[in-house]
């Protein structure tokens, strides 16, 4: 049997789930070593080809280096999280506080991306309706690198606890510019086995099995199954039924022929 038309070998299919599940948000366990600036580019090309609404292409990528940006940024993130920390108590207080946020200044890079929400002109095709279409296809970029930085051995880590407008004014970004993700990137000593949060015990994986829909929402798996055997007994009740109509025109009311019932009113 011929593959089908455009699909992946197994080894490389197999590559690209390793990289779903293998992902993660990377905030410990930086290695010194650079980032060689050819992988770089890989890792910004694969984010620049993530599917855009109207093609507008939105996005801009900040690509910092300098410690003493880096310094900055962590300055910042240390004011969000103290205000952050506020809202939690007790046990989860307590946790918050012990869990590991970002790698700002252990990273070897760190990567700012922006949306440029005007790119494309006033009326973008696809974006009419839902306006933050624009957005998303950024979020699209921000996995495409993700997941092409887990292939390449580099650790990506989302610091989304800083103050964007704050952000704007240390890295320079305009202000009719929209920052969408602040990364952090570089080597690491290891993957982890599981995402750190779920380690921690602040939260568990939920079955996919609980966010998968059928048709309508609320409609789930068992619901599903259980319609099906629903329709199945009622196509085979339906079946049992025409079978036996047809017995009974063949054998008349009181199991007599057909025959013998037309020779009897004749």
């Amino acid at each position: 049997m011929s593959r089908a038309q455009g699909r992946f070998s197994d080894s490389e299919r197999a590559a690209v789930y390793r990289a779903i599940f293998e992902r993660r948000d990377v905030r410990r366990n930086f290695l010194p070593t650079p980032i060689p600036e050819p992988v770089i580019r890989r890792l910004l090309t694969a984010a620049h080809h993530a599917g855009s609404v109207g093609f507008m292409q939105p996005w801009d990528f900040v690509v910092i280096r300098k410690s003493t940006t880096k310094q900055a940024v962590k300055r910042l993130f240390v004011e969000a999280n103290t205000e952050a920390a506020r809202r939690y108590t007790g046990q989860k207080g307590d946790l918050y506080r012990r869990l590991k946020l970002e790698g700002i200044e252990e990273a070897s890079i760190n990567l700012c991306v922006t949306c440029s929400r005007r790119r494309g002109g006033r009326d973008v095709l696809g974006r009419s309706t839902v306006r933050a279409m624009d957005l998303y296809s950024t979020c699209c970029a921000v996995q495409n690198l993700w997941l092409a930085a887990r292939a390449e051995g580099i650790g990506v880590g989302w610091v989304s606890i800083l103050d964007h407008e704050a952000l704007k004014r240390v890295i320079g970004v305009p202000k009719s510019v929209t920052i969408l993700a602040y990364l952090c990137l570089g080597y690491v000593s290891k993957f982890e086995q599981a995402p750190d949060l779920e380690t921690a015990g602040w939260r568990e994986r939920i079955s996919v099995d609980r966010l998968i829909h059928y048709d309508t929402w609320g409609k789930h798996a068992h619901e599903e199954e259980r319609d099906e055997h629903e329709n199945h007994k009622s196509v085979h009740q339906n079946g049992r039924r025409g079978k036996n109509q047809t017995r009974r025109r063949a054998t008349g009311v009181e199991g007599q022929s057909s025959s013998r019932g037309l020779r009897h009113r004749r």
